[in-house]
């Protein structure tokens, strides 16, 4: 038989156990599509679809669109009681938080 993961973790040394375990939560707090973001805040689509004046079908779509607008990803972030922050990293440039996108009072350029 098998050894279980916690004897393959407790045999590693702790260095190594240490960085599997951060790169572990490091995916942990990864979450992976719309669903998963809704369910993590404990939302149901027909709670998402109240909050967001839309019907529950249109939620169900909204989840399995894989290309959305800005403006429906910021809402269905904020109907979930989240905020959306846009990062771009640029080589050489670092890290900048992009403002303004998605917004739908923002003014056009």
């Amino acid at each position: 038989m098998g050894r279980t993961r916690s004897e393959i973790m407790a045999a590693l040394p702790p260095e190594r156990r240490r960085k599997i375990e951060a790169r572990a939560a490091e995916l942990i707090a990864e979450v992976e599509g719309l669903q998963a973001l809704r369910k993590l805040a404990e939302r149901s689509q027909v709670a998402m679809a109240k909050e967001l004046k839309i019907k529950q079908p249109s939620v169900h779509k909204i989840e399995r669109q894989t290309d959305l607008y800005l403006s429906t990803l910021r809402r269905y972030v904020e109907a979930a009681g989240g905020t959306l922050e846009l990062r771009v990293e640029l080589p050489g440039k670092g890290v900048m938080h992009l403002t303004g996108l998605g917004e739908l009072n923002a003014s056009a350029a």
